[in-house]
């Protein structure tokens, strides 16, 4: 029967049938046994008796008192609802602070009634804590669902040997970033060419640096002639097929025609700049338009009013803001800015990613958790990425290591390119050999473009420092030379040039190093710095390649310097400097606002 039945259900709450138990410490269900209620006043089954018998959780009474008060009923000892045995595991019953309190005389010795907590705080804690813990559940399992859902909107290829096999957060990264001129996605009917297999249209590589201090983006046209080589690509149906690679042809060719697939792209890269691509993200046209909705916006500037009536593009002149359509349309715009031609498309390009990572970036976006989710479920749904980094977890690791680098010293570049002296009509591009293989070593050995963080900064002085001061005389000169990864036999050529062309007879050749280096070093103790200044300058060593330490013994037991020639050593009398700033290619970065023109 239950509390309503019972004559008492209007005043009855649940939590008031858990007691605390002492012996356990833990609470328990205590139900009172119902009886039936007397017509003429309060039975030992009414409310009042069973509040009186029936204990509650933190209830206390007084030591040695036998009854619990007066009322119509009669008193009722603790013992006699259980056929008179007084029950110890139990905490007696307290009365309700609404009672009268008892007589001085039916008190022992007079002691007051401990004050009974409000029944209010046991109800909060228990079903407070039940429905805290529910809403834990529910949102673990929401989330988890939604991570599901997240990885099905994922779309992977499987580029094989052409990518690395996994994700690396301790090491410098490459991922080739292609948008694609494929016509897929509703309202893209209208977009690029009809029937393409989706070509490489916009190709970026960017590369993160190690400490994560900087990064370079660098834009490859569409147009650059190149050559594409042989490409194992993976079918539906799991078997491989080789497409057959091309000399001298377009960049773009290198996705889409005759089943070549991402994995043909970054082989292409690789094998015309010698820097190892990573993995790859594909988007199409719809990426652009739902990564911009995501954020609400991105801010662009032109010079002066657009009206383009291909890419429908209208802007005033100055600072607005698109998204969806109008931010598609920006990007893929040709005759407004420049010669319209694809090399100015591409610095317009380059502005509208260094503005929208700045937006992304903001504190407006990283606050939102509606727009973080907003911009997970557009990235997830636009990308196509290769299978190592196909989860949210791996996307999520690449975003946080590239978060890390500060916008300032992200820069947007593009391969130095010069018109093909093949054409007459000029509609290809082919590398600038003066100035591209620079920027390719650049990047191949983590170098930036832009200023670094502070301590690399000081770094950089104190090498600078200890090229400066006296040079000790070429004959005081005494060094051991190593051949730390450099060619076979360099150390005995660099022994001989040294001796004959440039003075140093106190050298010797030591053979082969412990291990081999990138970079050749010269460590020498505290009192040879005039003789390690002399060297570095003989060889062109930076400040940085000179370590300061302590000197070592020679063949004939004199203190003499190490000479280590690493992988970098280019012969006998070639000078190693390494350039002191950046080769002159238009570049920006993504703090920066530019306006095209």
């Amino acid at each position: 029967m239950d509390a309503q039945r019972r004559g008492r259900g209007e005043r009855m709450d649940p939590a008031d049938q858990w007691v605390l138990n002492p012996n356990t410490g833990e609470y328990e269900l205590r139900l009172t046994p119902s009886a039936p209620q007397s017509p003429g006043g309060r039975a030992p089954g009414s409310a009042t008796a069973a509040r009186t018998a029936a204990p509650r959780p933190g209830a206390s009474r007084p030591a040695g008192s036998g009854t619990t008060g007066s009322g119509t009923g009669g008193s009722r000892t603790a013992g006699s609802r259980t056929g008179g045995a007084t029950r110890t595991d139990v905490p007696p019953q307290r009365k309700r602070r609404t009672q009268p309190a008892e007589p001085a005389a039916g008190r022992r010795g007079g002691r007051r009634p401990v004050r009974q907590r409000p029944r209010r705080t046991r109800k909060m804690l228990l079903w407070t804590g039940g429905t805290m813990a529910f809403v834990l559940v529910g949102v673990a399992a929401a989330g988890y669902l939604y991570l599901r859902h997240l990885e099905g909107n994922v779309t992977t290829t499987d580029v094989g040997s052409a990518g690395a096999s996994d994700f690396s957060k301790d090491e410098a990264f490459t991922i080739l970033v292609v948008g694609t001129d494929k016509r897929t996605g509703a309202g893209n009917e209208g977009y690029g060419d009809k029937g393409s297999a989706g070509h490489a249209d916009t190709t970026i590589l960017l590369h993160v640096a190690k400490d994560r201090t900087n990064a370079t983006a660098l834009s490859i046209p569409r147009d650059l002639i190149v050559d594409i080589p042989d490409c194992p690509t993976k079918l539906e149906d799991g078997s491989e097929k080789v497409v057959p690679g091309v000399r001298g042809v377009r960049f773009n060719r290198s996705l889409g025609e005759g089943g070549r697939d991402p994995g043909c792209t970054m082989r292409t890269v690789e094998e015309n700049t010698g820097i190892s691509v990573d993995h790859f993200m594909m988007a199409d046209f719809n990426a652009v338009k739902t990564l911009t909705t995501a954020v609400d916006g991105v801010d662009v500037c032109v010079e002066k009013p657009v009206d383009d009536k291909d890419s429908k593009l209208v802007l005033p002149a100055g600072e607005s803001t698109v998204e969806g359509e109008q931010a598609l349309a920006f990007v893929r715009t040709r005759k407004s800015f420049g010669n319209s031609g694809d090399l100015d498309r591409i610095k317009v390009q380059q502005q509208f990613l260094g503005s929208l990572m700045r937006k992304m970036a903001s504190g407006d976006t990283l606050t939102s958790p509606s727009k973080l989710l907003k911009l997970a479920e557009a990235a997830t749904e636009a990308l196509t990425v290769d299978k190592a980094i196909g989860s949210v977890g791996a996307l999520k690791d690449v975003a946080l290591e590239l978060k890390k680098v500060p916008t300032k010293n992200i820069t947007f570049t593009t391969v130095p390119v010069k018109d093909n002296p093949a054409e007459t009509v000029k509609a290809t591009v082919v590398l600038d050999e003066s100035k591209a293989p620079q920027v390719f070593e650049m990047i191949r050995n983590d170098v930036s473009f832009t200023e670094v963080k502070r301590r690399q900064k000081k770094e950089k002085d104190a090498a600078a420092a200890r090229l400066k001061g006296t040079k000790a005389p070429a004959s005081e000169v005494r060094v051991r030379i190593l051949n730390g990864g450099a060619v076979a036999g360099s150390a005995q050529k660099m022994l001989q040039y040294l001796q004959v062309e440039e003075g140093v007879t106190k050298s010797e050749n030591a053979g082969n190093a412990p291990e081999a280096l990138k970079k050749t070093t010269l460590e020498y103790g505290p009192d040879q710095a005039g003789q390690a200044r002399r060297l570095a300058a003989v060889m062109g060593l930076s400040g940085s390649a000179m370590k300061p330490g302590e000197s070592v013994t020679n063949s004939q037991g004199l203190p003499a310097m190490t000479l280590t020639l690493g992988e970098d050593f280019k012969g006998a009398g070639v000078k190693l400097s390494a350039p002191a700033e950046a080769p002159d290619v238009e570049r920006s970065t993504a703090d920066k606002v530019v306006c095209a023109s």
